[in-house]
């Protein structure tokens, strides 16, 4: 890399990708349920409804619940479920096994560090300070930081300029299926993960390459940047 060349962007998907958020996201949509009279439902049938946001998944929860609220009413719980989900954002929610070794491997090697989440900016900055991740990446860019959020691909490569990198020199890592559409249009590679929130296999999302663990991280993104 020559002076003049930034350094490569390794853009991270948040929930489900580098922290398994589920334990906090749906205890807390248990409490909206309640205060809904909703009936809770399964994990194994709500933990497929992270991925897109706070907002949406409430919506989910209440719509699978069968619970028709709009208007005043919804928003009412939904901010209910952002103050409970702020006061135990990382009650039980833990980074993935590898991810730290996988991070201090990829900034040894120069790379610049940057999360892409549909979280929420302040919940994803909380989330991370509380897990002392923050300093780890340069830019947090939340469902809230842009314009625009994914799929949308201003929402990746607003990430990237914001972190001093250029799209030919960068990677998003994700778990979803908005992840690998994010990537796509923005004309990105992309690394899918296994444990994540989708309730297609992650194999067969459709990344330019999958990894089962976060040992295989800074290998697969050089192969991915080198084939740039």
């Amino acid at each position: 890399m020559s002076a003049a060349t930034p350094p490569a962007v390794i853009a991270f998907d948040l929930d489900g990708t580098l922290v398994d958020t589920a334990p906090d996201l749906l205890d807390t949509l248990d409490i909206v349920l309640d205060e809904a009279g909703a009936a809770r439902l399964p994990r194994e049938e709500t933990r497929k409804m992270i991925g897109a946001g706070a907002k949406a998944l409430v919506n989910r929860g209440l719509t699978a619940a069968g619970i028709a609220v709009d208007g005043p009413a919804f928003e009412k719980l939904y901010e209910r479920f952002l103050e409970h989900y702020a006061d135990h954002i990382a009650d039980h929610s833990r980074p993935f096994p590898g991810l730290v070794e996988a991070l201090d491997t990829l900034s040894a090697r120069g790379h610049v560090l940057a999360v892409c989440t549909n979280k929420l900016e302040y919940l994803s900055r909380l989330l991370l300070d509380r897990l002392e991740l923050t300093d780890r990446f340069a830019v947090i860019a939340g469902s809230d930081t842009f314009p625009v959020y994914k799929p949308d691909a201003g929402h990746l490569l607003g990430t990237i300029e914001r972190a001093g990198g250029l799209p030919g020199r960068a990677v998003m890592v994700g778990d979803s299926m908005t992840d690998v559409l994010t990537a796509k249009n923005a004309r990105i590679p992309s690394i899918v993960v296994p444990f994540g929130y989708t309730e297609t296999p992650a194999i067969e999302l459709g990344g330019d390459a999958f990894i089962e663990h976060f040992d295989h991280l800074p290998e697969t993104v050089e192969r991915l940047l080198g084939r740039g």
